[in-house]
C-alpha cells in the first residue's frame, strides 16, 4: 500500500526559481499542489518519495517558477494597439473617443478576453486594469461594463484587480449606450460614477473565489503639468476624501496612472492618499519630497519602463529602492506601442536605468526578477498569497522552455530568465491549482473564437467612432529619422 500523501498535481524535475525569503534556486526541484495551495517545495527525490499525485508534470529543462504580476495596465487598450501612429495626441484622443461614445458591453467583454488571453500565455497570472485611461477616462456610468469584464476574466481563469474611479474634469461627462433598439447618450456627473464604482464593488469585488478584486482610482491632480487642471481643485480634494473613506471601508488597494514631479508629495501632504495599500504609477521626474512621502508612507511605485511617460521622463527606480520604497515593473499596456510580455519589460527596465547610470551594475537580473513577482505583489498587498513559491501560498506557477537554442546553455537560469526569454517561452501557466494552458494551448476558452469576436467588434468600433483613418500609414513612416 502507497503511504505517501495524496496531492492533486506534482511539478517536478524543474529548476525552481523560488523568489522565496531565502531566494532559493532549486537545481532539480519540485512543487506539490493540493487544491488551490501549493504544499511543498524542494528537491524531486524527496518530494515524490513524500508525495503522490493525480497528475505528475515533468518539467525537465525547465525553470519553474512563480506567475508574472503585472501591476498596471489598462482595459481597453487591447483594441487601441498603435491606433494614430506616431501621433500620441490622435491616440489620446481615440481613447475618450471610443471609450465615452464608441464601445458597448460587447466591446469590453472581447477586449477584455484579449488582453487576459495574451497575459495567460506570457505568463502573467495577475494583472491590474484600469477600466479605461488614455488621459483618465474611466467607464463608470453603469456598472455592467465592469461586470462584462470581470466575467470575461472568469471564464479565462487568471486574475484580475480592477480600478475605477471617476474621469478627469470637467463634469458631466457624456457617454453612449449602444443596444439592439439603438443608441443613447447622457451626461454622467461626478456623484452618479461614485454610485457605479460602488455598484461595482458590490458586484465584482471578491468574485471567483477573489481572482476578481476590486480597487479605486483618481485622476491625478497635476496642475503644474496640465494648467488646466487648476479650477478644479475643489473636486479634486472632494474626490480625494470620498474615495479613500470608500477603500477603507471596503478594504480595497488605491492606485493612479500618470505621477511625476512633485504630484505624489502633493497626492500625500494635501489629499491624503498614499498608505500601505496605495501603488502609484510612472512616478517620473520625482522630487526628494516624492521619495520621502513614499518612504513616509509605505505607499509602492510602479515602474513601467516601455511607456511613452518613460521617455519624456525618468522613474528614479534605483533611488527608490535604496530609499526603502517598493517598486514593481508593470507593462503599462497594451497600447499604444507595447504588449503584456513582462519579459520584456524586466529587460527594457535593466538597460533603461543602465543607460542613465552608464552602468552595467545597475539593477541585477536578481531584483528586476523580484519586481514581477513578490514586489509587485507587496504593491497589491498581496505578498502573503501571490508572488512565490512558498508552502501555504496560491498555486500560480509558470514553466519557462530552457531547452531552445536562444536559452542554451542550460546553466545561471535566472539570468536566462530575465535576459533570453520572452513570452513565447512561456510553456504551461497554472492558476490556483489548475492548469489554464500547457504546451502553448490554452484549455479554457476557444482561443480562435475569441480573436474572431475580437475582429467583429474593433471594426464596429471603428464604424461607430468615425475613426478609420487613424489605421492610415503616416506620409514619414519610410526613410527618415524622424515622424
Amino acid at each position: 500500500m502507497d503511504s505517501r500523501e495524496q496531492v492533486d498535481i506534482l511539478i517536478e524535475n524543474g529548476c525552481v526559481i523560488t523568489i522565496d525569503p531565502q531566494r532559493r534556486v532549486i537545481d532539480n526541484g519540485a512543487v506539490a499542489v493540493k487544491g488551490e495551495r501549493i504544499v511543498a517545495v524542494g528537491e524531486t527525490a524527496a518530494l515524490s518519495s513524500r508525495y503522490r499525485a493525480h497528475r505528475v508534470i515533468d518539467a525537465r529543462r525547465k525553470a519553474v517558477l512563480p506567475g508574472f504580476i503585472d501591476a498596471h495596465a489598462h482595459a481597453g487598450h487591447a483594441m487601441l494597439k498603435t491606433i494614430g501612429g506616431a501621433d500620441g495626441d490622435a491616440w489620446t484622443d481615440a481613447c475618450e473617443a471610443i471609450y465615452t461614445r464608441a464601445s458597448d458591453e460587447t466591446f469590453w467583454e472581447v477586449e477584455s478576453h484579449l488582453a487576459a488571453l495574451e497575459r495567460l500565455k506570457a505568463g502573467v497570472t495577475t494583472g491590474v486594469s484600469l477600466l479605461g485611461g488614455g488621459n483618465s477616462i474611466i467607464r463608470v456610468d453603469d456598472p455592467v461594463f465592469a461586470r462584462r469584464h470581470c466575467d470575461a476574466v472568469v471564464r479565462t481563469g487568471t486574475r484580475s484587480i480592477v480600478a475605477v474611479g471617476p474621469s478627469r474634469p470637467p463634469e458631466p461627462r457624456a457617454y453612449t449606450r449602444h443596444g439592439p433598439h439603438g443608441s443613447t447618450t447622457r451626461n454622467v456627473d461626478f456623484a452618479t460614477m461614485y454610485e457605479v464604482c460602488k455598484d461595482i464593488i458590490d458586484a465584482c469585488h471578491g468574485d471567483a473565489d477573489g481572482r476578481i478584486r476590486i480597487a479605486l482610482t483618481l485622476p491625478v491632480f497635476a496642475p503644474a503639468h496640465y494648467p488646466e487642471q487648476a479650477e478644479y481643485e475643489h473636486a479634486f480634494r472632494s474626490q480625494a476624501g470620498q474615495y479613500m473613506a470608500l477603500a477603507r471601508e471596503q478594504g480595497l488597494a488605491f492606485t493612479q496612472d500618470g505621477h511625476r514631479a512633485g504630484t505624489l508629495a502633493f497626492a500625500h501632504r494635501e489629499l491624503g492618499l498614499l498608505n500601505k495599500s496605495s501603488f502609484m504609477s510612472h512616478s517620473i521626474d520625482l522630487t526628494d519630497d516624492d521619495i520621502a512621502a513614499c518612504v513616509e508612507t509605505g505607499a509602492s511605485v510602479v515602474h513601467n519602463p516601455s511607456a511613452i511617460m518613460s521617455i519624456i521622463g525618468r522613474c528614479p527606480v534605483p533611488e527608490l529602492i535604496d530609499a526603502g520604497v517598493n517598486v514593481a515593473i508593470a507593462s503599462d499596456g497594451a497600447a499604444p506601442d507595447r504588449g503584456y510580455d513582462m519579459f520584456r519589460h524586466m529587460s527594457q527596465c535593466m538597460h533603461y536605468h543602465r543607460r542613465h547610470f552608464r552602468d552595467p551594475d545597475v539593477l541585477p537580473h536578481g531584483k528586476v526578477l523580484e519586481m514581477v513577482t513578490i514586489d509587485a505583489a507587496k504593491a497589491l498587498s498581496l505578498d502573503d498569497q501571490l508572488g512565490s513559491l512558498e508552502v501555504g501560498k496560491l498555486a500560480d506557477i509558470i514553466l519557462v522552455d530552457l531547452f531552445k537554442p536562444h536559452m542554451m546553455p542550460m546553466n545561471m537560469p535566472v539570468y536566462r530568465v530575465t535576459c533570453f526569454a520572452n513570452a513565447g517561452d512561456v510553456c504551461m501557466t497554472m492558476v490556483g491549482g489548475k492548469v489554464l494552458m500547457e504546451d502553448r494551448r490554452v484549455l479554457t476558452v476557444d482561443e480562435g473564437e475569441v480573436l474572431e469576436r475580437v475582429t467583429v467588434a474593433a471594426q464596429q468600433m471603428l464604424d461607430r467612432s468615425g475613426l478609420h483613418h487613424l489605421l492610415d500609414e503616416p506620409s514619414t513612416l519610410w526613410g527618415r529619422s524622424h515622424y
